[in-house]
């Protein structure tokens, strides 16, 4: 393991979950040094429960997507997300967490009107996490079953960059984690 990186736990039960995600409330965000962690995945679900309502695995994925964050894994933190929520959230929230990243840069790729709207973090992050697709990864990311919501939760993700603003906190997340959980 590279130093300073710790693992990243795999969540058998969601209490592991919560807690992970209650340690996100006390982590500022790599997003914008005025939002925690947590604070960025809530506005995220937010985003996601006003694009797609009846969604609640795409809005619980927005809500866990940077798990892996604050725990060493920037470049691959999608990848290590995914992997530590599968057992218990499923496979399609775990591709998605997996494939927000991937979808920043088939976005930046595609839709040259995307990158505009990147914050600076996330321009910066791009170089990181392999800049522009090309064509062969474009083709690949489609060949993924959830691109398409991916490309939702990326969009929601960008959105989710508000200091101070008010969204619904954890608790009111609990029952869409409760249903989503593979227990």
């Amino acid at each position: 393991m590279p130093p300073n990186e710790t693992p990243t736990p795999v969540f058998a039960d969601l209490p592991s979950l919560l807690a992970r995600l209650e340690v996100m409330g006390a982590t500022i965000s790599t997003e914008d040094p005025g939002l925690t962690e947590l604070d960025h995945g809530l506005q995220c679900a937010f985003e996601l429960s006003q694009a797609a309502p009846a969604d609640v695995e795409l809005q619980v994925a927005g809500l866990a997507h940077d798990i892996a964050h604050g725990l060493g894994h920037i470049r691959d933190h999608g990848e290590v997300g995914g992997a530590a929520v599968r057992g218990l959230l499923g496979e399609r929230v775990a591709e998605l967490v997996m494939l927000h990243i991937p979808a920043k840069r088939y976005l930046v790729t595609t839709d040259p009107a995307y990158r505009a709207r990147l914050s600076l973090d996330s321009v910066q992050t791009l170089a990181l996490q392999g800049g522009d697709m090309t064509d062969a990864e474009v083709t690949a990311f489609e060949g993924f079953s959830h691109w398409r919501d991916a490309l939702l939760l990326r969009v929601a993700d960008e959105a989710a960059k508000v200091p101070g603003r008010s969204v619904p906190g954890l608790g009111h997340w609990r029952q869409a984690l409760a249903a989503t959980a593979r227990a």
